[in-house]
C-alpha cells in the first residue's frame, strides 16, 4: 500500500495545500498592488516592480535554502509555501506577456518589445543580486560566529 510519504512532493496535499494558500496570499498582495497603482499609458511599472522585486526575493530564498541542507522537511516547506505559493503568485509574467502583447498590437512595438526585454532583464539581475545577498549575509554571519 502506497502512503503520503512514498508519493512524490508534488502529488501530496499537504504540499497542493500550502502552495494553494501561498499563492492565495501572493496573488491578493499583486492585486492589491495594481489596483492602487494602475498602469500608466498602457505600462504597467507596478507589475514590473512586483516581478523584479519577487525575483529578487525568490533568488535570496533559494540561496538561502540550498546552503541550509537538502530540500526536505521545513526547507521543503518553506520553499513551496514561500517560493512557488506566495512569490508564483505575487509575481505574473503572464500578466507582462498579455501587457506586451496589447501595446504590440496596438503598433507600439518600441514601448512594447522595451517593456519586455526591461522586464525579464532586470527579473534576471534582481534574482541574482538576491541570491548574492543571501550569500554575504551568509558569510558575514558565518564570520561573526567564528569571532565569537
Amino acid at each position: 500500500m502506497t502512503t503520503a510519504t512514498d508519493r512524490p512532493p508534488h502529488r501530496r496535499w499537504r504540499y497542493l495545500v500550502l502552495v494553494a494558500l501561498g499563492g492565495a496570499i501572493g496573488t491578493g498582495a499583486r492585486a492589491a498592488l495594481a489596483a492602487a497603482l494602475p498602469a500608466v499609458d498602457g505600462l504597467s511599472w507596478t507589475i514590473l516592480a512586483i516581478n523584479v522585486v519577487g525575483a529578487l526575493c525568490l533568488g535570496a530564498l533559494l540561496e538561502s535554502l540550498a546552503h541550509r541542507g537538502p530540500d526536505v522537511g521545513a526547507r521543503r516547506t518553506v520553499r513551496l509555501f514561500v517560493g512557488t505559493g506566495v512569490l508564483g503568485g505575487f509575481t505574473t509574467y503572464s500578466t507582462l506577456a498579455d501587457d506586451t502583447a496589447k501595446l504590440l498590437d496596438v503598433g507600439r512595438w518600441g514601448a512594447g518589445t522595451g517593456y519586455a526585454l526591461l522586464s525579464v532583464a532586470l527579473g534576471v539581475v534582481a534574482a541574482a543580486a538576491g541570491a548574492w545577498l543571501a550569500g554575504a549575509r551568509r558569510s558575514r554571519r558565518a564570520r561573526t560566529e567564528d569571532a565569537r
